[in-house]
């Protein structure tokens, strides 16, 4: 089981960040603005397992891909891009104007609810001495709160910098997938709360065959920059339980471009370790039984 997350509908409600603490209890992580938009958490953590992104982005008006198509607009037809309008947001220039130009640009926000990614190749559980980290029976990796030492071999092995530790607890915490609802047939409350359904939850297969015919949609409607991301079962990682589709670069959601499982080369290291480990004692022999001769 797993997550689909169509970025192209969010609409940066923010009521999957909520619903998410209200249902795990998740303690508060701040109101303070950042001065990135109209984020406010910044980035996922131990206290933020959602976190809905605003990427602000300027184009030139007339630039062939501009996101989603658009309805019809009094000035032309349906896919071109709408007038722009003057949000009311703070700051020295319009969102949208062109640096020393007299025509004004394009804006757009790319929102996207990011969350644990539920690797299937997931360095975190390699790394875990305690096993407080487990595969669930639906796929997912769950911490065990009560089991975790708070070592934090898992910080650094994750390769999307997920998992993070309470400061007053010393403890990591992520993303269940809401373990509890989903094993009670109730689906995560995240994907309850999301008003247009832009956080889809299922089984892997059926939304993998979703995304598809999604992505092809945008395609046919001219937005040649939608993507899937970590949809791949033969990708770095085996695939995500949380997958993506994108408008954009992934590098502009701050989105890992090609991850890769962190304790891929384990095996090999240790069978090197292993060989150096009995070249050594094979040496240590040979110069004890030569010395008693």
């Amino acid at each position: 089981m797993g997550f689909f997350t169509d970025t192209s509908v969010c609409i940066g409600c923010k009521a999957c960040e909520v619903a998410c603490k209200e249902w795990n209890a998740i303690p508060e992580d701040g109101v303070d603005l950042l001065g990135m938009s109209y984020d406010n958490s910044g980035g996922l953590g131990a206290n933020t397992w959602r976190h809905v992104s605003f990427v602000e982005q300027r184009m030139p008006l007339g630039e062939q891909e501009t996101g989603v198509a658009r309805p019809p607009s009094p000035d032309g037809p349906a896919g071109t891009p709408a007038p722009t309008v003057d949000l009311g947001m703070p700051g020295f220039e319009r969102p949208g104007d062109l640096t020393g130009e007299a025509e004004r640009g394009e804006f757009r926000w790319l929102m996207s609810s990011d969350v644990c990614k539920h690797c299937t190749h997931a360095a975190c559980l390699d790394v875990c001495p305690t096993g407080a980290l487990f595969r669930t029976e639906y796929g997912t990796v769950v911490v065990q709160e009560d089991i975790c030492n708070g070592c934090g071999y898992c910080v650094p092995a994750c390769p999307y910098g997920v998992i993070d530790k309470r400061e007053d607890d010393g403890r990591v915490w992520k993303c269940t997938l809401c373990y509890d609802r989903i094993g009670d047939g109730v689906e995560p409350a995240c994907a309850k709360a999301c008003p247009t359904d832009s956080i889809q939850y299922g089984e892997l297969d059926e939304l993998r065959e979703r995304a598809d015919r999604r992505l092809s949609q945008l395609h046919d409607a001219g937005v040649g920059t939608a993507r899937l991301y970590g949809a791949d079962p033969g990708d770095g990682v085996g695939g995500n339980g949380a997958f993506f589709l994108l408008l954009d670069e992934p590098e502009v959601y701050g989105l890992p471009p090609d991850p890769v499982v962190t304790t891929r080369e384990l095996p090999d290291m240790w069978k090197h370790a292993g060989v150096a480990a009995f070249t050594l004692l094979a040496g240590l022999a040979a110069t004890f039984v030569g010395r008693r001769r």
